[in-house]
């Protein structure tokens, strides 16, 4: 499964605070409730953000195996 790392926090060292985002409509109020419930996100989110951050998507997310022994 993939684990994404505080990417609001991330925004927020890059100057992007939950205001200004909603405010510049850089990322819509329904994605940033999906960042802080770290629920899944679209690539178009992940390619906005890593704009927004001047980061690659691996600072983003990491990978973590399931636990059902697969």
């Amino acid at each position: 499964m993939i684990i994404f790392e505080d990417v609001l926090g991330l925004l927020a060292k890059s100057g992007w605070s939950a205001y200004r985002l909603r405010k510049e409509k850089a990322l819509s109020e329904s994605t940033i409730t999906r960042l802080r419930n770290s629920a899944p996100i679209n690539t178009t989110t992940i390619d906005t953000i890593c704009e927004l951050c001047g980061c690659q998507p691996g600072d983003l997310m990491h990978y973590v195996p399931d636990e059902q022994g697969e």
